[in-house]
């Protein structure tokens, strides 16, 4: 009996549950949020080192098949490829928003949506004022965009008392600020249109919603679709990223009555730690490394277009975010959540500066085929990215440090009795009360 007991504690755990353990740690923004960071830090080191020149062979060391035109750099795939299943999630992430979260009525909804669209039009405008006559024009878009993953894992590592509210806001503004780039990508990032290559996915894409429909099950049947519709969409020249999202919008969400889940909610699950884990941490190994030197440092602050995105990502996502969540809740009948104050609000606005992911993609596609700008932009990001989230820190955590006051307030039992000291209060009040009255 003692020998099994022993053989059975120093067994070695099980690679199913080893495997799951990483999976469930996958799907915590804090975990996908630091691998992100590390793979960037990893990218900038590497970049300005002696092996500098290993990595952008790397980058652009080429790989697939050229008959469908899929002989791509390893750096192409990250963002072509691997971003695509990012937003395969984003865009599971936003159905279910607006089917059963806080997208599903428009007045819940309004906040943050017209957060997301005024979080992303004042720092174009920032921009625009920045480069007002210069031949930079086209980088507008880079301090537009806001990244879901690295936003979300400093709000739950500094954010530990703040109102679950406060991640609901950022989750369902993120998801709309990444659908609407992938939209800016698609419309203004886009030059040349195979448009019998985008019809063929458009038709792919109804199969796959038929499917979802008509409750096909079985993964042998979505992902050759699936990795079709990609490639059409990749060789019409739209952003391939576009058919991630796309599909992910197509899921269906609420499951049926013989199921535990619905078909979104197991994709997600089976999907993120993928997406947190490997494709979005590769996509930053690959696109984070940029040179940067005293003198690179000193062009972001310098040169109007790097100037333009620090500025828009710093200062025009928190004005055009607050600004336009006060100015709603204000003039309309959309209300901000009660277990929210403004200063929370700012401190999200603030936060959502942070477009390290996505702002890095429109910097390789807004200057495409121009290494230095692409450089300087991505400094930009990098710098921009930094300075929100430190700020945003700082309020975030002053902002945490009020909430956890009062929860050890509401949990304070001075007497030992089992019961918090502010229920008693309130019972001795109603009871002092009572007798005063009957005393009149």
């Amino acid at each position: 009996m003692r020998s099994a007991i022993r053989r059975t504690f120093l067994r070695r755990p099980s690679t199913l549950a080893e495997r799951n353990f990483v999976a469930d740690a996958l799907r915590t923004e804090t975990v996908g949020g630091a691998l992100l960071l590390i793979a960037a830090v990893i990218a900038l080191i590497w970049a300005n080192s002696g092996w500098s020149s290993a990595y952008e062979d790397l980058k652009n060391y080429t790989v697939g098949p050229e008959a469908l035109h899929l002989n791509l750099s390893l750096g192409a795939w990250a963002s072509d490829g691997l971003l695509a299943i990012f937003f395969f999630v984003a865009g599971i992430e936003l159905k279910r928003e607006l089917v059963v979260g806080e997208l599903r009525t428009p007045s819940a909804a309004a906040l943050p949506v017209i957060a997301a669209v005024c979080g992303m039009a004042v720092p174009a405008l920032f921009y625009f004022a920045v480069n007002a006559g210069g031949d930079s024009l086209e980088g507008w878009a880079i301090p537009t965009a806001t990244d879901i993953a690295f936003a979300l894992a400093v709000l739950a590592v500094i954010g530990t008392n703040l109102p679950s509210a406060l991640r609901a806001f950022l989750l369902t503004l993120a998801v709309v600020d990444d659908l609407l780039a992938i939209m800016v990508i698609a419309v203004f990032y886009t030059e040349d249109v195979n448009f019998a290559a985008l019809g063929i996915a458009a038709a792919g894409l109804v199969v796959f919603y038929l499917m979802q429909r008509h409750r096909v099950r079985g993964w042998w049947f979505y992902l050759p679709l699936a990795l079709a519709i990609w490639t059409l969409i990749h060789e019409s020249g739209v952003h391939a990223t576009v058919a991630g999202v796309a599909m992910g919008l197509l899921m269906r969400v609420l499951p049926d009555e013989d199921e535990k889940t619905s078909p979104a909610e197991h994709l997600e699950h089976v999907v993120r730690p993928i997406s947190a884990g490997f494709a979005v941490p590769v996509f930053a190994l690959m696109s984070a490394g940029v040179a940067v030197s005293a003198s690179a440092l000193a062009d972001v602050f310098t040169h109007r277009m790097p100037l333009g995105i620090v500025i828009g990502l710093v200062a025009g996502k928190a004005i055009g975010i607050f600004g336009g969540t006060y100015l709603a809740a204000r003039f309309t009948r959309a209300e901000l959540n009660e277990d929210l104050a403004w200063a929370d609000v700012l401190g999200l606005a603030m936060l959502a500066g942070v477009g390290f992911t996505v702002s890095l993609l429109i910097s390789e596609l807004a200057f495409e085929g121009e290494a230095g700008m692409t450089d300087q932009a991505k400094a930009a990001v990098l710098v921009g990215s930094l300075l929100a989230a430190v700020l945003a820190s700082v309020l975030l955590r002053i902002r945490n440090n009020k909430y956890r006051a009062l929860v050890a307030e509401e949990d304070r039992d001075d007497d030992g009795d089992g019961i918090p000291d502010i229920y008693q209060q309130d019972a001795d009040a109603a009871r002092q009360e009572k007798l005063r009255h009957l005393d009149g």
